[in-house]
């Protein structure tokens, strides 16, 4: 499409998909929507700004799904039911920021809106001359004649996500900078206790959904390195309701040497099984594990207040895997290992590239990268979370493990992080 350019949208759903090309020197790329009312053009209030640190609507019509990256390309994604949307919406802005740099800096920029349920292609708007622009308006959905259409628009703001929002009328927590008036750049158109894996446990109730903004919006999200590996989440606001913990990966299709081989591999394999897991310790001294083997569930309004929500077989999907810490019960934890396995389907995480979010219900994001893997390991510490003085500390460890031959993943880990469990073997 050109800019200024409009298409019907049939779909009663939709998904919209923010792309670009990672790499090295390319800021990080944030996807957001603003719900705007017919009359004012305007926010009705700081719940219609959906994005990264506030997901969902309270309508549910609109949700920021998270990003996911395959074949050298990175999107990120929100999801639009039109049937739901409130009669008092006429727009749906759909826009972009840039993390750590300029669009001028991002490779391959496109906005692309699909049927949800079919997922064929309804319209597609490749940006072509950003520069100094750290935000963009890409494109919007909006009603006309009782049905909706998708425009094109890309209008650029060197203000960042702060600017764009406060000019669509959202209260953002941080003060911004002194600036000129942010303008337009370019003109717009568990078990219980220790033994073993095999032992079940029912999975728990559903994660709360989200609550409506009742105060400003806090821009902020927090990336974990090597130089800066922990953080406070009472610090960033995370001390109740879900902390959601995250796991998305690809199989990269290129590399070098012995672990080109094993990459290809892997990339054959189509049932690549990744598991998501946590060793946890409560305040009580009780030990055990929360993952999909032995359907070791966990519980969220029990204990050990983990659950892990599914067994994503693929990674080939958006969600990925899922851990839920309920934040509520914070006190009987003392710490938490979140840990991943290879199952079935490799040798190893060479040429896997994987990501990690911690997404507290109310606090910003803390998310991080694993390192390239350069070991045969089938398992990999993510996250030490410890309980200090009633305060959860996330710890970044990113640290490959390597089993000794006849040594399960999961008594690797207990060993390297001194939990002392019995474990015995254990299927899904």
């Amino acid at each position: 499409m050109l800019k200024g350019a409009n298409v019907p949208v049939p779909a009663p759903s939709v998904r919209v998909e923010l792309g670009w090309s990672p790499g090295a020197g390319v800021p990080d790329v944030d996807a957001s929507a603003l719900l705007l009312a017919s009359g004012s053009g305007r926010v009705r209030s700081d719940g219609d700004f959906v994005f990264y640190n506030q997901p969902a609507h309270a309508s549910g019509a609109v949700r920021h799904e998270g990003k996911h990256a395959a074949d050298g390309a990175a999107t990120d994604r929100i999801t639009v039911d039109l049937g739901r949307v409130e009669p008092a919406v006429g727009r749906i802005v759909l826009a972009a920021s840039a993390d750590g740099g300029s669009f001028g800096q991002v490779p391959g920029l496109y906005v692309r809106v699909l049927d949800a349920a079919a997922g064929t292609e309804i319209a597609c708007y490749e940006s072509r001359d950003a520069t100094v622009e750290t935000a963009f308006v890409l494109g919007e959905l909006y009603r006309r004649d009782g049905a909706w259409k998708f425009r094109a628009v890309g209008q650029g703001y060197d203000s960042g996500l702060e600017g764009l929002a406060t000019d669509f009328g959202i209260t953002v927590d941080e003060p911004r900078q002194a600036a000129p008036p942010s303008a337009p750049a370019s003109p717009a158109p568990a078990p219980a206790a220790s033994p073993a894996p095999a032992h079940t446990s029912a999975p728990g109730p559903a994660v709360p959904g989200p609550v409506p903004a009742t105060g400003p919006v806090r821009l902020t999200k927090v990336t974990l390195t090597k130089e800066v590996p922990t953080v406070s989440l009472a610090k960033q606001g995370g001390t109740s309701g879900a902390l959601r913990v995250n796991l998305n990966w690809e199989v990269r299709k290129q590399s070098r040497g012995w672990g080109a081989k094993l990459g290809r591999a892997m990339a054959m394999h189509s049932d690549l099984d990744l598991d998501l897991c946590a060793l946890f310790e409560l305040a009580d001294g009780r030990k055990g594990v929360v993952q999909a083997l032995g359907n070791a569930f966990g519980a969220l309004h029990q204990p050990p207040y983990i659950h892990l929500d599914g067994d994503d077989r693929t990674g080939a999907v958006a969600a990925g895997e899922n851990l839920t810490v309920n934040l509520d019960h914070r006190d009987k934890l003392r710490r938490v290992v979140v840990f991943v396995t290879i199952y079935e389907g490799a040798r190893s995480f060479a040429d896997l590239r994987a990501s990690v979010t911690l997404q507290p219900q109310h606090g910003a994001p803390v998310e991080f990268s694993l390192d390239e893997c350069t070991v045969p390991a089938t398992v990999c510490a993510l996250a030490l979370i410890t309980n200090q003085g009633g305060d959860l500390v996330v710890r970044r460890e990113a640290r490959y493990l390597v089993p000794e031959r006849g040594v399960s993943p999961q008594r690797t880990v207990d060993h390297a992080y001194g939990w002392g469990m019995n474990w015995t073997p254990g299927r899904k």
